[in-house]
C-alpha cells in the first residue's frame, strides 16, 4: 500500500534520505522544513530532484503546519535541533525546548487533526548519561568496554528497560518530553504511533558537525586533512558510540510504515548494535584506511555537557518486532561517507567550508 507522507524535517539529514528512499518505493512524499540549517537548500533541491514535494514552514508554527492539507496519513517527524551541546551555555535554550517539544506536540496535534500516523524519531540521549557513566567499565588498549550487570544492561548493550531517572541534557529531556506526550496523544486519540529512540546515525549528504554527527565529522576531517581532539574522559579517544547507516533506518521505517496501524507508542532503541560500535581510536584508525590521510589528533582530558563514556544500542525489542536489523558495518558506514565526499569533492569542500 502506497501512502502519503509528510516528513517535517525534511531537508534535514536524516528527513531527506528517508525521504528519497521512500519516495523510491512510490510513496508520495512532502518535505516540511525551514531551511534554517547550514546546506539545507541543496538538500531541499535533492529531494525534489527526486520526486518529493518541498513545503517551506516551521514547526513552531502552527498555522505553517495547518497549511499542508494534502491528505497525508503519515506523519515522520524528523525535526529536531540534533545537538546534545545545544541549549548547555543557556543562550540557546528556549530555542532547544520551543522547537524540540512545543514543535513537535504541534506535530502531535496536526496528526489528531488529521487522522494522520505518526513515526516520532527520538533520541539514545534519553538514557541519563550520569548513570550510564557510573556503570562499571574495563580499560582495554582502544576502548571502554562496560562490564556492569544491571537492569537495561547486556551484552547487547542498553536496552529498552535502562532507568530513565537521572540527567541527560536539555535535549534529551525534551525528546524524553515528546516520548510522553505522544503517548498520550496516540492512547488518547486512537493515534497510530511508534517512537525510535535512535543511537547515531551516519551516512551521505550528513553535515558532520562534531555536536551532530561525530563519526562523520571524523570522517569529513580526515578526508580533508583538518585537525582533530579527543575531548573528554581523559583525552584517550576510548569512548565508545554505535553507528547507524541512514539507509539501514531507512529500512526499518519502511517496515514499521507497513504495520503502523497496531501501535499506539511502542517504543523500541534503534541503532547499530554491538557488532557496529567503535571507539575514536578505532574510528581514526578506519578512516586513516579509507582516505589513505594522517592526520594529528590533539586531547582535551575534561568533558563537556553531557558527554558519554560508552552508549551501545540493545535492538533486541526492534529485531523480535520487525525482523529488522542493520545490515552494514560501521566499516561500511564510513566508507560510504569516504565514497560520497570524493564523488562530490566541491560541493562538500563548500558544505565544510575547505580554504583552497
Amino acid at each position: 500500500m502506497k501512502r502519503n507522507i509528510l516528513i517535517t524535517g525534511g531537508c534535514g539529514f536524516v528527513g531527506s534520505n528517508l525521504a528519497v528512499a521512500l519516495r523510491a518505493e512510490g510513496n508520495k512524499v512532502a518535505c516540511f522544513d525551514n531551511l534554517s540549517r547550514p546546506g539545507s537548500e541543496i538538500l531541499a533541491r535533492r529531494v525534489r530532484e527526486h520526486g518529493c514535494i518541498f513545503i517551506r514552514g516551521d514547526i513552531r508554527d502552527r498555522n505553517d503546519l495547518r497549511s499542508c492539507t494534502g491528505g497525508f496519513d503519515l506523519l515522520i517527524d524528523a525535526s529536531a535541533e540534533p545537538s546534545v551541546l545545544a541549549g548547555s551555555d543557556g543562550r540557546d535554550a528556549l530555542y532547544v525546548v520551543d522547537n524540540n517539544l512545543a514543535g513537535s506536540v504541534n506535530c502531535f496535534e496536526w496528526c489528531r487533526r488529521n487522522n494522520a500516523g505518526v513515526i516520532f524519531l527520538s533520541s539514545s540521549r534519553v538514557y541519563p548519561y550520569d548513570r550510564i557513566n557510573a556503570l562499571s567499565y574495563e580499560e582495554s588498549r582502544g576502548r571502554f568496554i562496560c562490564t556492569a550487570k544491571t537492569a537495561g544492561v547486556s551484552g547487547k548493550g542498553i536496552g529498552c528497560g535502562f532507568p530513565l531517572d537521572g540527567y541527560r541534557s536539555l535535549y534529551g529531556a525534551t525528546k524524553l518530553a515528546a516520548e510522553f506526550i505522544l503517548r498520550e496523544y496516540s492512547l488518547n486519540y486512537g493515534i497510530p504511533a511508534i517512537i525510535d529512540r535512535c543511537g547515531v546515525i551516519a551516512g551521505p549528504w550528513q553535515l558532520g558537525k562534531i555536536d551532530q554527527g561525530v563519526f562523520t565529522h571524523w570522517m569529513v576531517s580526515h578526508y580533508f586533512k583538518r585537525k582533530l581532539s579527543y575531548i573528554g574522559f581523559g583525552g584517550t579517544g576510548k569512548q565508545v558510540r554505535d553507528i547507524l547507516h541512514v539507509d539501514d533506518l531507512a529500512d526499518l521505517v519502511k517496515k514499521q510504515i507497513r504495520g503502523i496501524g497496531r501501535y499506539r507508542g511502542d517504543m523500541f532503541n534503534v541503532g547499530g548494535g554491538a557488532g557496529a560500535s567503535l571507539s575514536l581510536r578505532e574510528a581514526t584508525a578506519l578512516c586513516r584506511r579509507i582516505t589513505g590521510n594522517t592526520i594529528p589528533i590533539g586531547r582535551e582530558a575534561r568533558n563537556r555537557p553531557a558527554d558519554i563514556k560508552w552508549y551501545i544500542t540493545d535492538n533486541q525489542a526492534v529485531e523480535n518486532e520487525f525482523g529488522w536489523r542493520p545490515r552494514r558495518s560501521a566499516e561500511e558506514t564510513l566508507a560510504d561517507i569516504g565514497a560520497w565526499l570524493a564523488g562530490n569533492h566541491k560541493l562538500a569542500g563548500r558544505l565544510f567550508k575547505v580554504r583552497k
